[in-house]
């Protein structure tokens, strides 16, 4: 199929893997007709900074690119759409206003959206959930009038949302109803650190509370009862309960899905001319959906070169990261199966190591230690074994491993 001619792309999805995809096929030579389909009106912007700076300060649009480098992308924006079917016997995507567009080649990047775990939560006025920049300025405006937060869901955006308003002045409870934070994507040791760190920037934190349920007050503040325990009202309440992925388009037109859509090492779904990036695209390797900035980059550009026919791969591990309290937290890899975990005390912050049985890393957790992250990046490519007792002593210099 490299030989066909390919001059009419379409890309579902403004967002941030939809960016980079763009910008690597131009990168790469392409010189047909780009369109991209988005639901927002805005231009590519970045996601991470809307539950930290955006809502903390006046950070403007966290735009990917500059305006002179978007506009030489020459795209046929088609916005503020959405496309509600792909007809791929026509290869054609159809929008909601039902014009259709014609392609060579289809990139699904329509990303994932918050869920909401009781339907009803919608349609209290103090409660909302985090996902666009739209959300990210109501949510700023909220909390500057607000002197109580709740928060639903102890994982990262919850998380990072607690902190934010915790550096706005904001009293903070977080309610999980697993009985540790982050408990799906990192160890116990990681957890109780994380645990820590909020609790000593005063969150509360109220977990392993198994029924949760939020009420209207008199005053049209939410009240939180949880496990039968009513709190005192709050002046708003965030939902981060994690995402569902935008998967309805791709399987109701009978693409091969999953926990997202199926692709191959070079973004390739079970149609030759469809191709998935970021969120909605399950990891070729991990068998999973990330929701990570890194994945969402790096995995778009190699899916930008399959697309025109060259050779591509994408095996990179898993990386992401959270800011909270002024403290980075940098994970690399996913854990798996039974692991060992070693751990480094040093004075800029710990750094977490998980093994395996062969005393490979398998997964690394690092506190304001970034050095260390791009060490265990290269451990794992070239799948090192690895000294317990070394990595655990601080004055043993980690850097004598690369």
């Amino acid at each position: 199929m490299s030989s066909e001619e390919i001059s009419r792309i379409v890309v579902i999805g403004g967002g941030q893997a939809g960016g980079y995809a763009c910008k690597a096929l131009r990168g790469e030579g392409y010189t047909g007709r780009l369109t991209v389909v988005a639901d927002e009106p805005h231009d590519f912007y970045e996601r991470p900074p809307l539950s930290k700076g955006v809502v903390t300060a006046d950070e403007p649009l966290p735009r990917l690119f500059p305006e002179d480098s978007l506009a030489a992308l020459d795209i046929d924006w088609q916005r503020p759409k959405r496309a509600s079917a792909i007809d791929r016997e026509a290869r054609e995507v159809v929008l909601d206003d039902g014009q259709r567009l014609p392609y060579d080649r289809l990139l699904i990047a329509t990303g994932s959206r918050p869920r909401l775990p009781v339907a009803e939560w919608a349609e209290l006025g103090r409660v909302m959930t985090l996902r666009t920049w739209d959300d990210a300025t109501r949510l700023k405006a909220r909390l500057a009038e607000s002197r109580r937060l709740g928060v639903i869901g102890g994982g990262w955006i919850g998380l990072e949302v607690a902190s934010s308003a915790r550096k706005l002045g904001l009293e903070v409870d977080v309610f999980e109803r697993a009985p540790a934070l982050c408990g799906r994507s990192v160890g116990p040791e990681v957890a109780e650190a994380i645990r820590g760190l909020h609790e000593h920037h005063g969150v509360g934190l109220a977990l392993n509370r198994q029924d949760i349920q939020l009420s209207e007050a008199a005053d049209d503040r939410v009240t939180i009862t949880a496990d039968g325990e009513a709190h005192a009202p709050y002046d708003l309440v965030v939902v981060g309960v994690g995402v569902e992925i935008n998967l309805e388009l791709a399987r109701d037109a009978g693409l091969c899905t999953e926990q997202g859509i199926v692709v191959d090492a070079a973004g390739r779904t079970s149609d030759p001319r469809i191709f998935a990036a970021g969120d909605v695209s399950q990891h070729p390797q991990l068998g999973l959906c990330l929701q990570s900035w890194a994945y969402a980059q790096n995995q778009a550009r190699v899916v930008a070169d399959a697309m025109l026919g060259k050779a591509a791969h994408y095996d990179e591990p898993a990386w992401l990261w959270s800011d909270q309290h002024g403290v980075n937290i940098q994970i690399l890899g996913v854990p798996s199966g039974e692991l060992q975990c070693v751990v480094r005390h040093e004075a800029q912050g710990p750094v977490f190591f998980y093994l395996d049985e062969a005393q490979r890393l398998v997964q690394m957790v690092a506190f304001d230690q970034p050095r260390a992250i791009k060490l265990g990046k290269r451990w794992i490519a070239a799948g090192r074994v690895l000294d317990a007792a070394e990595l655990a002593d601080p004055d043993f210099n980690l850097m004598s491993l690369r």
